[in-house]
């Protein structure tokens, strides 16, 4: 059967590098047939005779090494789209060393061959080729049923932008998920989320998902490895796209296929975990950072202050010097992190209400001044201990006067005056690096 991979005057979306070529990929068939060539080396698409003109949808799905079932997987996804009454393509992001592309093109699918670089970067070299203005994502050995994939479609009918499957609302078949898995791992970390981003995920790890293709360009996934399922639905929190969970139904491999986790070992489901996780504290930072910072500094506020005049007698207990010093270092650590809380929900802003806030909250002037009237201050509540330490010969070992305390006070302002003119600017530079979703945030 010949294959051609492009009828005149059709091209897959054009990308920085990309270009429409008429290098050749004989290999398939034994005849030259044309191909569109990306200028990054190694990948390159391949298109069915039947290729399908003007998809509503596109499925992409990364493939290694997936010969035993990506025939079977593409009939699916057809009789998924035929059930569904919608135009759509399968895209197969190809990097096996077996018969995958081959079976997969044969069966109707596109293929974009490219090298072995991890599952998050299969999606990322995808992206150019995507034709629909729906994205459904999910693996080719079919333990997802994409001959399912209707109440995806209705829900983008309906105007989500974020349709996440959820394995616990739908089906898991006895057999398909590890015990382990099932019952800790991915209920723990959809949890996890859930309390550090306040949503409402029931199945955070499930494979077949869905996007609009505008989101996913705006999402502008980083992740190179397992992780990007994690940065996926945490950037769809921060960009607050609309979201819808669907059932899906989750079926054990089939006999003969060894899962990707098995393949690489029994750390590898240890160690996708754990980069998911990262995946969860990088782009929540701010909830370990912004409240829990406000709150260690009124705490060391609390005991600061108030020992700015001197010791403080409760019954037996002496506040003194050494209590100054423990408030003190609180109020700093706790200011630290607040700002560090703000400067990150500016970097994860996706739709500009963060920054905005922000920027309101530390205006370029009135920070400055500020910074500058706090630092003034410090320095002059430092200035009496400085004075009589420098009459005594810096010979005086410091003692538990009032001069002390003030010391104390002004050193903390000095800090805190430095510390707020940084994250005044680091905010504003900032603010001009943020993500934006529909142009200008301003």
């Amino acid at each position: 059967m010949a294959i051609q991979l492009s009828e005149p005057g059709i091209a897959p979306p054009l990308w920085p590098g990309l270009v429409d070529d008429t290098a050749i990929v004989a290999e398939l068939v034994g005849v030259a047939t044309p191909a569109y060539v990306d200028r990054r080396p190694a990948i390159r698409l391949l298109v069915p005779e039947d290729d399908v003109r003007d998809p509503e949808l596109s499925i992409v799905i990364p493939a290694l090494n997936e010969e035993i079932t990506v025939t079977e997987f593409v009939s699916w996804c057809k009789t998924g789209l035929q059930d569904a009454g919608i135009a759509g393509e399968v895209l197969i992001v190809d990097s096996s060393t077996d018969t995958t592309s081959q079976l997969a093109l044969a069966a109707g699918a596109r293929v974009l061959q490219v090298p072995k670089r991890g599952l998050g970067r299969a999606y990322i070299d995808a992206v150019p080729y995507i034709r629909g203005r729906w994205v459904l994502m999910g693996d080719a050995d079919c333990t997802y049923d994409f001959r399912q994939l209707k109440g995806f479609v209705d829900q983008f009918k309906a105007g989500f932008e974020f349709v996440m499957g959820s394995r616990w609302k739908g089906s898991i078949e006895a057999g398909s998920m590890p015990f382990l898995h099932r019952r800790f791992g991915t209920p723990a970390t959809t949890r996890v989320l859930n309390l550090l981003f306040e949503s409402e995920f029931s199945d955070i790890h499930c494979g077949m998902r869905g996007i609009t293709r505008d989101a996913l360009l705006r999402m502008n996934l980083q992740s190179q490895s397992w992780e990007y399922a994690s940065e996926m639905v945490l950037k769809s929190v921060h960009m607050k796209l609309r979201t819808a969970e669907v059932p899906v139904t989750f079926l054990k491999d089939r006999d003969g296929r060894v899962s990707h986790h098995k393949r690489l070992g029994w750390f590898s489901p240890i160690q996708a975990a754990w980069i998911n996780l990262k995946a969860m504290f990088v782009y929540g930072a701010d909830f370990f950072l912004l409240k829990p910072g406000l709150a260690i500094l009124a705490l060391g506020l609390l005991i600061t202050l108030p020992l700015t005049l001197g010791p403080i007698h409760l019954g037996p207990l002496v506040l003194s010097l050494y209590w100054m010093l423990f408030g003190v270092t609180l109020s700093v650590v706790g200011l630290q992190s607040f700002y560090l809380g703000c400067i990150v929900q500016v970097l994860h802003d996706y739709t500009g209400k963060a920054t905005r806030r922000w920027l309101s909250a530390f205006t370029y002037t009135r920070s400055m001044f500020l910074s500058a009237a706090a630092f003034v201050g410090g320095v002059a509540l430092v200035t009496g201990l400085v004075v009589d330490y420098a009459r005594h010969g810096l010979r005086l070992p410091l003692s538990q006067t009032n001069e002390v305390y003030f010391a104390v006070a002004g050193l903390l302002l000095v800090m805190a005056s430095f510390m707020t003119f940084a994250a005044t600017l680091i905010i504003h530079a900032a603010a001009l690096r943020a993500p934006r979703s529909n142009g200008h945030w301003r």
